[in-house]
């Protein structure tokens, strides 16, 4: 018997193209000698579908013939229950489309990789690769990775955060902090968005001003970092769980200006439907072996203080004048799922994505010895409870 594989991509998202692209890519690398696969393809407004349709890249330039070609369907978050149901059920035969045996969630940026579908998966019951609700968010959140790093002596580039509502109410306050504790240049970001989307530095005032206002189009809250002007940027991809994980090769992106952007990640020399695998870069990047080891470490650590599972990568940046490693960032489901990594590590995309549904399965195996809920019935206990107040 094969694994139904239910991969999940797209979402609400401003990742949500770059999402498309990453899924097509994995589902064409399973292994179809093992897995059967159900595409689903969660639209901009939120709607999920399925269809043999969703597994050509060319399809999605008119989304509305792609979309009536497909099947709306639906998940119920019913414990126990990995039936795929279709919304409009004809007047014979059944309703469900499928049986999802694991899920396979690369849905970048916002409702997707920020625990609130693994959510989904979790009231549901069915195994899914990647991280679950607490390390996604956690992960997700700029601003409460760097409090989590920091607290665990892994370095960050020093900050200072807000939400548009301080900015809106203490600007000229906020102004001052910055400036007396950062200073020029910085860059502001988004909280809880990726892809480098939001993204921007700020030289004066003016430009943090600017920065900040970009920023918060995108999030309620705002992190605001010192800029490092003579830098490297390092990723390095991690893959395992809090137990037991391994690093991969790094790499350095080339970036075009002075901060890595969403074309420089997606669209360099035009291969658009290629997501991250379009992105300039030395692989393995050029580094002395011992800072080379060093960002492995690092990565491996940050991918267990956080309790991550699956593969996720760690970006990082170094200060070439004083030679200082920082955590940047870290993507619970990275652009592409890091398979370009992996395979300059010596594993290949199908491997990879074995090692994913394996490590899946592991982790629902041990969940299910663990106590959720206790037999007994308190309220057919002697006395019970009065005047409905415990």
């Amino acid at each position: 018997m094969k694994t139904n594989v239910g991969v999940f991509f797209g979402g609400r998202s401003v990742e949500h193209e770059i999402s498309v692209i990453s899924a097509l890519q994995a589902i064409h690398a399973l292994n179809k000698d093992k897995y059967t696969v159900t595409p689903i393809y969660i639209s901009k407004q939120g709607k999920w579908y399925t269809g043999n349709e969703l597994l050509e890249v060319d399809r999605y330039r008119n989304m509305d013939s792609l979309l009536k070609s497909c099947t709306e369907v639906y998940l119920m978050p019913e414990y126990g229950n990995n039936q795929l149901y279709r919304k409009k059920k004809g007047l014979f035969g059944s309703d469900v489309v499928a049986a999802l045996d694991v899920a396979l969630p690369v849905l970048h940026g916002t409702n997707g990789e920020d625990g609130s579908f693994q959510g989904v998966l979790e009231l549901a019951g069915i195994p899914y690769a990647g991280c679950n609700p607490l390390a996604s968010a956690n992960g997700m959140d700029k601003i409460t990775m760097k409090m989590i790093l920091k607290e665990s002596s892994i370095p960050v580039i020093d900050y200072i955060w807000f939400s548009d509502k301080d900015w809106f109410s203490r600007k000229t306050e906020l102004i001052r902090e910055i400036e007396n504790k950062l200073g020029y240049p910085v860059i502001v970001k988004p909280a809880n968005l990726g892809s480098s989307v939001g993204i921007s530095h700020g030289n004066d005032q003016n430009g943090l001003i600017a920065a900040v206002e970009l920023a918060e189009r995108f999030s309620t809250r705002i992190v605001v970092e010192k800029m490092i002007s003579d830098l490297k940027e390092i990723n390095c991809s991690v893959l395992g769980n809090y137990e037991k994980n391994t690093a991969s090769v790094c790499e350095e992106p080339i970036r075009s200006g002075e901060i890595l952007s969403y074309s420089d990640k997606y669209m360099s020399g035009g291969k658009s439907s290629k997501g991250m695998q379009s992105t300039k870069r030395r692989i393995p990047a050029e580094l002395p072996e011992a800072v080379s080891e060093e960002i492995r470490r690092l990565a491996s650590k940050t991918f267990e203080v956080l309790s991550c599972n699956g593969v996720s990568r760690v970006d990082f940046i170094l200060d070439n004048k004083n030679n200082t490693i920082f955590v940047n960032e870290i993507n619970t489901i990275p652009g592409s799922l890091s398979f370009y990594l992996w395979e300059a590590s010596g594993l290949p995309f199908d491997r990879l994505l074995d090692e994913l549904i394996s490590l899946a399965f592991k982790r629902d195996r041990e969940s299910k010895m663990k106590v959720v809920s206790y037999d007994q019935n308190i309220f057919s206990l002697k006395g019970g409870f009065k005047s409905g107040k415990a």
